[in-house]
Formats: structure tokens, C-alpha cells, sequence
């Protein structure tokens, strides 16, 4: 029970002990009766002066309690005329202005942060403490290809992402560079930091395809100069003086064999030229001339080239044009080697298997607002190659030279697509080009 509440039954006992004296003080002498009625008034007095020294205080300070409670930092006590009950006012007062800045400091702060987190050029992932995705930033949903409505709430392996599948194999405190199959690098680091005791995961994805790529370009340029500077110098000297030989055992008798062979050693010459001219040309391919053009006019034209091809392969080459596709800035010429390469490459896989090779079938579709695909049945890629797809010089074909994926990569980076090669659930392989559109 209050202190207020039991100073009211004091008086009360107090006015009844008045009240009492008054009653059985009638045969005593009239001075003992006043003297008895002036302590009792006496005593009511300074029960209304303690009531103003200590009660009052104390209820005051009850209020600064409940503001505390309440959360609210911008309200403050006033003084209640007591020194001792005044201090504790003023220190209360005080404590609520540092509690009020200190409130306004990490909401700004909060706000900052969440402001650099949201803007940050690094993808953000937080997990909670059931390994599901509780907070991403848009980079991050950029990065993972997903909605994010739909990542949060879920675990990374449930995530229809290559990047997700890849981050949910990282462990705690470790980095690990992951290459995917729409070409792209990313730094991917997995931490987490102490919030009220207990460990949150993140990760941090940092996007390392364009340094890559740099790297990689300017690696592979000094390499195939080199390789193309001495092959033609060596071939040029070689078919020069092959050219002598033949004619002069041309003029001879019986060397018709010998002739024959200078002749064929002097074409796998010009072979082994044109072979490395193709290397070199990955190296100087031109800046697009960018165009708005149709996109179903274009898979119309590559389908009419390359049918023939896939018909004599007993391939099933079929168009599926979507009539809401926009046109597209594009380079013509580019775009289209682009298409017949990721065709062409469709229909080697196919007739590398058997079983494929039997039911053949490439569709080229193209989708509302800006996209195309080519669609095949071939035996798939796994996984391990997946990330290699696009790097410099590998391939999957025994006489492949490793250049056709890196020149589709270049010419796509430089229209601005974003692309990806993989094989799905379903057992169909899809090369995905996605044009940028505003």
C-alpha cells in the first residue's frame, strides 16, 4: 500500500482522537481541554507540513518512475519546494536528458547504418539464429537473382540461386571466391557479430567480376600475341621456303610425291595461321554499335541459318517468339555470331550423346519485356563445370580451343546483359540473355 494512503489514515485517527477527547474531556477542566484540542491541531499541522516534505516528493518521484517505464524521455519533474527531494528531482531531470540524447544518438545511428547497409555496393546477408535469411540488402537481392519477399523467412538452400547454393556450403569465419555460370566472381566471406549474447551470421558478397575479368583479358591478350607473333613469323618462314622446294622439284622428274607433300605441309601452315587468327580475334573484338532492333526478328534470322545445320544433325530446331518482346539496343553482326555460337554449341552437345542425339531438340525463346533463351536436351552440364564454363581456354570437347564461351561473354558484357548456362531440374540446358531495359 501507498505512503499516501497510510498518512490519510493517521489523520483519520487523529480527527477521531480529536473527536474522542472532545467527548470524554467534559468533566475536566477547560484548560486540559484546550491544551488536548491544540495538540491534536498541532499534530494535524505537521502532518500537512510532513505530507508537503515527504509525500509529495515521493509521489513525485513515483512519476518520474512511470515516465521511465512508459519510455518517456522528453517529459520532466518539476521542483517540489524541498532540498533534498529537489536534488534527487534535478538528477532525475538530468538522467532523462542524457537517456533522451543518448535515444536520438543510436536512432540516428541505426538510421545511418541502415542507410550504408542499403546503399552499399557489397551484398548483405543476416541470418537469425535458425540459419534463416532475416535481413538483405537490395545488392544482395540483385546478387541472388530472387525476390525479396520470398528469401526472407528461408534458409539459403531452399533458394532457387547458384550464389545461394554456394553460400550455404561457406563456414563460419571463412572466405571463399565463388565463380558462377553467368560468368560472374564474387567474394563471398560468412561472419557474425554478438546481439543480446548470442551469435547472428552474415555474409558479405563482394562482386569481383569485373577485376577478374581484367585480369584475365589482359592475361590471355599477352599470351595470344605472343603465341600468334612467333607461330606467323615461324609459319611465313616455313611456307616461304616450302614454296621454294616445290618449285624448284617441280622441274624434276619422279618428284610429283614429294611435291605433293610440300604442299600439304605448306596448307597446315596456312591452317595453323588461321587457327591462331581465331584466338587473336577474341582479343579485338569491336565496341557494339548499339541500335534499337527486334529481338524476334533477330531469333528468326538465326533460326533460318542454323536449321540446316541441326537437320542434318536430326536435330529439332523450333522458334517460340513471345509478340510482347520490345525491341532491344543491340550490335546486329555481334549479337547474332553470339546466337549461332550458343546454337551451334546446343547442337554439339546434343550429338555428343547417344541417347540425346536420338530425340534432339533446341527451342530459341524469346520473353516479355527483353529476354532470350536457348533450350536444350542434351546431357547437361554438372556442376563442377559449371563454373568453368566461361573461363579462358577451358573446354568440355576434345579438339575445342576454349575461346567460343569467352567471346559470347565479352560481346554480352559489352551489350550490358546479364546471362547464365545451366542445366536444370527438369534435365533441359538453358543459355538465359537477359537485355538491360529501363
Amino acid at each position: 500500500m501507498r505512503i499516501k494512503f497510510f498518512f490519510f489514515i493517521l489523520v483519520l485517527l487523529l480527527l477521531g482522537l480529536g473527536i474522542y477527547w472532545g467527548i470524554i474531556s467534559r468533566d475536566i477542566p477547560r484548560l486540559y481541554l484546550v491544551l488536548g484540542e491544540g495538540a491534536v491541531i498541532l499534530i494535524l499541522f505537521y502532518l500537512s507540513v510532513f505530507y508537503r516534505k515527504i509525500v509529495k516528493p515521493l509521489n513525485s518521484i513515483g512519476n518520474g518512475m512511470d515516465l521511465l517505464r512508459e519510455q518517456d524521455f522528453s517529459s520532466r519533474l518539476s521542483p517540489v519546494g524541498q532540498y533534498e527531494a529537489d536534488r534527487i528531482v534535478n538528477i532525475f531531470n538530468r538522467m532523462m536528458d542524457q537517456l533522451k540524447n543518448e535515444r536520438l544518438r543510436m536512432r540516428e545511428q541505426n538510421s545511418f547504418l541502415e542507410l550504408l547497409i542499403q546503399a552499399s555496393p557489397m551484398g548483405v546477408i543476416i541470418l537469425n539464429l535458425s540459419e534463416k535469411i532475416s535481413q538483405l540488402n537490395p545488392m544482395a537481392v540483385k546478387m541472388l537473382g530472387v525476390h525479396a519477399d520470398l528469401a526472407v523467412g528461408k534458409q539459403l538452400k531452399t533458394l532457387d540461386s547458384s550464389l545461394a547454393a554456394e553460400l550455404d556450403t561457406i563456414d563460419n569465419e571463412e572466405t571463399k571466391i565463388v565463380r558462377l555460370n553467368d560468368a560472374n566472381v564474387y567474394k563471398c566471406t560468412r561472419s557474425y557479430f554478438i546481439d543480446c549474447g548470442f551469435k547472428h551470421p552474415f555474409f558479405l558478397i563482394e562482386r569481383m567480376t569485373d577485376e577478374v575479368m581484367r585480369v584475365e583479358k589482359k592475361a590471355y591478350e599477352k599470351v595470344i600475341r605472343m603465341i600468334a607473333h612467333e607461330v606467323n613469323n615461324t609459319t611465313a618462314g616455313i611456307t616461304s621456303t616450302l614454296d621454294t622446294v616445290e618449285q624448284t622439284l617441280a622441274s624434276e622428274q619422279g618428284m610429283e610425291d614429294l611435291c605433293e607433300v610440300m604442299r600439304v605441309c605448306v596448307e597446315r601452315c596456312f591452317s595453323m595461321s588461321r587457327f591462331i587468327t581465331r584466338f587473336a580475334d577474341v582479343v579485338k573484338i569491336p565496341e557494339p554499335n548499339l541500335v534499337p532492333l527486334s529481338l524476334n526478328e533477330m531469333a528468326a534470322t538465326c533460326k533460318r541459318f542454323m536449321e540446316g545445320m541441326c537437320a542434318d544433325a536430326g536435330i529439332s530446331l523450333t522458334l517460340e517468339c513471345d509478340e510482347l518482346a520490345r525491341p532491344v539496343k543491340m550490335d546486329a553482326a555481334l549479337f547474332e555470331q553470339v546466337l549461332v555460337n550458343i546454337i551451334k554449341n546446343a547442337a554439339e552437345s546434343i550429338s555428343s550423346s547417344e541417347s540425346a542425339r536420338q530425340n534432339g531438340q533446341i527451342i530459341v525463346r524469346t520473353q516479355s519485356p527483353a529476354s532470350i533463351e536457348v533450350v536444350d536436351n542434351g546431357p547437361g552440364i554438372s556442376k563442377e563445370v559449371e563454373s568453368k564454363l566461361f573461363t579462358p581456354f577451358f573446354s568440355t570437347k576434345p579438339d575445342g580451343q576454349g575461346i567460343g564461351l569467352v567471346f559470347i561473354r565479352e560481346v554480352l558484357s559489352k551489350h550490358g546483359c546479364t546471362f547464365s548456362l545451366r542445366t536444370y531440374a527438369d534435365g533441359l540446358t538453358r543459355f538465359r540473355i537477359l537485355f538491360p531495359f529501363p
